[in-house]
């Protein structure tokens, strides 16, 4: 595999990664203190935060076994973080051992991970790339290599949008995803959102996430169904994350009344569109999901 060129060492450690509190949620140990000092303080406004970002972990793994059963054996995973149990390419490998992963991540942390335990792995690569430049993404030769753009293709972007605060940048990366892939492709979104909160709990949030490397905007429902517009919603519908085809009783997990409700469906749109369907699954709370498979 490709070994990329950023190393754990070049890691600003003035400030806290959202990638490496999401590790430390997760329970692993690729974080140091300072993150998890910051994630201390988050779980103390929202106490389930480390449950909310297991089921989100638990969603990926489910929608990368969809699309391995849809056929699909390629896989570009935006704003990958770091390695931790249920890798997209562990997931796919195992039912597909021929199946492709590229990640792409900007902490150097996670790029640093994903190489050590990509070694040997010919079948997987990590690159380092900003996702609000989708074009040096989609441009990359590691990605141009591993992945065919004229076969379809799954793109992951699972709990990343909300760390891309510009809507500009936010929007631009999924059409320009969505313009470069083949018809057949899926593309997965999750983003966090905070409606329904009291205005004062989401101030506090979105003050302590401005200290960390990745300030996040947690949409409201009406901006994050943006990503969606001219798309037809996939089974089963609108619902929160652990209810999206749970495999288990593991997926699932007692919904508080208080924070989380189900959606409305996703109307019908026009025949002919680059996403015939979609898939919105939405987790109303602090450091929610809303979790999202588009067919293109």
């Amino acid at each position: 595999m490709d070994v990329p060129t950023g190393e754990a060492a070049d890691a600003p450690l003035d400030k806290p990664s959202v990638a490496r509190m999401y590790d430390y949620y997760l329970g692993g140990f690729h974080n140091f203190a300072i993150d998890r000092q910051a994630a201390d303080t988050v779980a103390t406004l929202h106490p389930d935060v480390a449950l909310v970002m297991r089921a989100n972990r638990a969603f990926l793994r489910r929608a990368v076994h969809f699309l391995i059963v849809q056929g699909i054996d390629q896989f570009l995973d935006i704003g990958s973080g770091i390695p931790t149990v249920g890798n997209v390419h562990e997931v796919a490998q195992r039912e597909n051992p021929a199946a492709r992963v590229v990640y792409v991540d900007s902490d150097p942390v996670a790029v640093a991970h994903s190489a050590a335990i990509l070694q040997g792995n010919d079948a997987a690569a990590i690159v380092q790339a900003d996702a609000r430049r989708p074009e040096q993404i989609l441009s990359d030769p590691v990605v141009r290599r591993m992945l065919d753009f004229d076969r379809p293709l799954g793109v992951l972007i699972v709990a990343l949008l909300h760390f891309i605060p510009d809507d500009g940048e936010a929007y631009g990366l999924v059409r320009a995803v969505r313009d470069a892939v083949a018809p057949g492709s899926y593309l997965v979104i999750g983003h966090g959102t905070m409606e329904g909160l009291p205005p004062e709990r989401y101030a506090q949030m979105e003050r302590l996430y401005a200290q960390t490397t990745n300030p996040g905007r947690f949409r409201s429902r009406a901006a994050v169904e943006r990503f969606f517009e001219e798309l037809t919603v996939l089974e089963p519908g609108i619902v929160h994350v652990p209810l999206w085809r749970p495999e288990g009783a593991d997926d699932l997990f007692p919904p508080s009344t208080r924070t989380v409700h189900q959606l409305r469906r996703c109307r019908l749109q026009t025949v002919g569109v680059a996403f015939p369907h979609l898939l919105l699954t939405h987790w109303q709370g602090p450091l929610c999901i809303a979790s999202t498979i588009f067919l293109i």
